[in-house]
């Protein structure tokens, strides 16, 4: 079989869950404060993915506004049966303290395009939830459940309840059904039934522990009943690199399993590839793939594990030709389905397509866990260049606009057009480094006179961890816009949490804050990504 090169979803795509309809694979993963929630992909090959729907579109169903940093959509798990598609995922409002304010839902839709439904509500009890099909027409819900007491465990096992789907709400007792190893931080589950080897049925639940961070690692338990008592895999983690700091995949953990027409089992999984000088993981947790076989222990085995593998045999032949190639965004239409905004679903508030460009509405500033005018695209590479034109006509330096390179409110580098107390047209260099964690700017080089008027051609250069901004005038070369700035702040270990609380991944676009509340607005007839081979990237 063809062999590929992991991760199968680049950038910021953590948690997978996978379902296959057919010869149709999709994969559903976590989106965070960004919206439309959930991003799901489609394959024929397991090799080749494809973008085809964010399912989460509208107030009813997703409402972000004033969730923190790194909250928001958490874990999706997608299913198909009774000829429809099921998505459960958690609205996280609060994550840092002793508490989580953590919501859970189902949606469903009869074609995974949509129409997708308005959410049911199903608990609070914790994060992560899945919904299993049991062959017998019940249904059945886990969540990881959370006590805020650690009493013994903040992460204090697997909840299961059955779900009723003419009630639309789960039914019966709650049953905490695994509390994890001794690597603790148990969730990210998954319930699974197979016939063993002597015709009886075995129930598996697939969880993630150790965090999602450098100890993060898939455990595999079983049981004869589906309340349990559940039994551990012979290695405990079938997958992680837990133990291999060298390995090029690192934080292996919440998987997720599915099988090949053919007969095949893969499991997919969040993975980081971290930067080799400061190991930190530039493009967000990312999902990757395994292959792995069913032994005559009636045990998952992931073959070559449990460290990941870089390379995998898979029944497609990657196309690379659509990832290294540039993208040039002309706005004279709808949004193109690479960029996202946060938080909010009350877009005309933020933005609109006008005339030939994306016209930003000025509102909160950058970080602001409420109404910000930011619209960007995954970085997907170590290497890029990024372009943008801004027409923006700023009356002093309140108001701002230009091009962002963002992770979240602890850690951006932005290049804006703005204006002096005097009124004046700028170049002004915001950046957020590691050493203000408390969200403190710094503004690298002086300021840039700008004419009173005009367009604004800005640019940025990332070169593995080094990052240079440009600007140019109208028929004008291009110039360096201050000095060179740590690109690899822009990670989830600079995120103000490190990888243990910070979530998601690199993003580069446009944005535009009004400060004075006048909702001054900025147009950006395009914009550019670009792709770069650097001899500095690891891979």
């Amino acid at each position: 079989m063809p062999t590929i090169r992991n991760p199968i979803l680049p950038g910021f795509n953590p948690d997978p869950s996978i379902v296959r309809v057919g010869e149709d694979y999709y994969i559903a993963t976590s989106t965070f404060e960004w919206y439309p929630g959930v991003q799901i992909h489609h394959s024929r090959d397991l090799a080749n993915w494809r973008l085809v729907t964010r399912p989460l579109t509208r107030q009813s169903q997703l409402d972000m506004r004033g969730n923190p940093d790194s909250c928001g959509i958490w874990a999706p798990c997608l299913s198909y049966a009774d000829g429809l598609f099921w998505l459960v995922y958690t609205d996280v409002k609060r994550k840092d303290g002793s508490f989580k304010d953590a919501h859970n839902y189902l949606v469903t839709a009869p074609a995974v395009e949509g129409p997708w439904s308005d959410p049911v509500y199903l608990n609070s009890s914790g994060f992560d939830p899945s919904l299993f099909h049991d062959d017998d027409g019940r249904k059945w819900l886990v969540n990881m459940l959370w006590d805020h007491r650690s009493r013994p465990l903040l992460f204090a096992g697997i909840a299961l309840q059955e779900y009723d789907p003419a009630l639309n709400r789960l039914v019966g007792p709650v049953r905490n059904i695994f509390q994890g190893t001794e690597l603790r931080l148990v969730e990210g589950p998954h319930l699974y039934k197979r016939r063993g080897r002597d015709g009886r049925p075995w129930y598996y639940l697939l969880t993630a522990e150790g965090g999602t961070g450098y100890e993060h690692a898939c455990t595999l338990v079983r049981a004869r009943t589906l309340a349990g008592p559940y039994e551990t895999h012979p290695i405990k983690h079938i997958l992680t690199a837990k133990d291999a700091p060298l390995a090029p995949v690192q934080r292996a953990g919440h998987g997720d399993i599915v099988d090949t027409p053919e007969g095949r089992t893969y499991l997919v999984h969040l993975m980081g590839r971290p930067t080799t000088q400061k190991r930190r993981c530039v493009l967000g947790r990312e999902t990757g793939i395994q292959e792995a076989e069913w032994r005559d222990d009636d045990w998952l085995w992931v073959k070559g594990g449990p460290v990941p593998a870089l390379e995998v045999d898979v029944p497609g032949t990657r196309d690379d030709t659509r990832y290294w190639a540039e993208r040039r965004y002309r706005f004279d239409g709808e949004l193109h389905e690479d960029f996202q905004w946060l938080r909010t679903p009350a877009t005309e508030r933020i933005f609109r397509l006008d005339g030939g460009a994306l016209r930003l509405i000025g509102r909160e500033s950058p970080g602001s866990w409420f109404e910000q005018a930011l619209v960007a695209r995954r970085v997907t590479h170590f290497s890029f260049d990024a372009e943008t034109v801004v027409a923006f006509s700023p009356t002093d330096e309140r108001q701002f606009a230009g091009l962002i390179h963002y992770y979240g409110r602890y850690n951006f580098h932005y290049l804006a057009v703005t204006a002096h107390a005097d009124g004046r047209r700028e170049l002004l260099l915001m950046s957020s480094p590691a050493s203000f964690p408390d969200g403190r700017l710094v503004y690298p080089g002086a300021p840039i006179a700008l004419p009173e008027d005009g367009p604004v051609r800005l640019k940025m250069e990332v070169r593995g961890p080094a990052l240079q901004f440009f600007y140019a005038l109208a028929g004008g070369d291009w110039q360096p816009a201050g000095p060179v700035l740590d690109a690899s702040l822009i990670s989830d270990e600079c995120g103000g949490h490190a990888e243990h609380g910070s979530f998601t991944g690199g993003f580069v676009g446009m944005a535009c804050s009004d400060l004075n509340g006048t909702a001054r607005e900025a147009a950006f007839p395009e914009f550019v990504y670009r792709p770069v081979r650097h001899a500095t990237d690891r891979y």
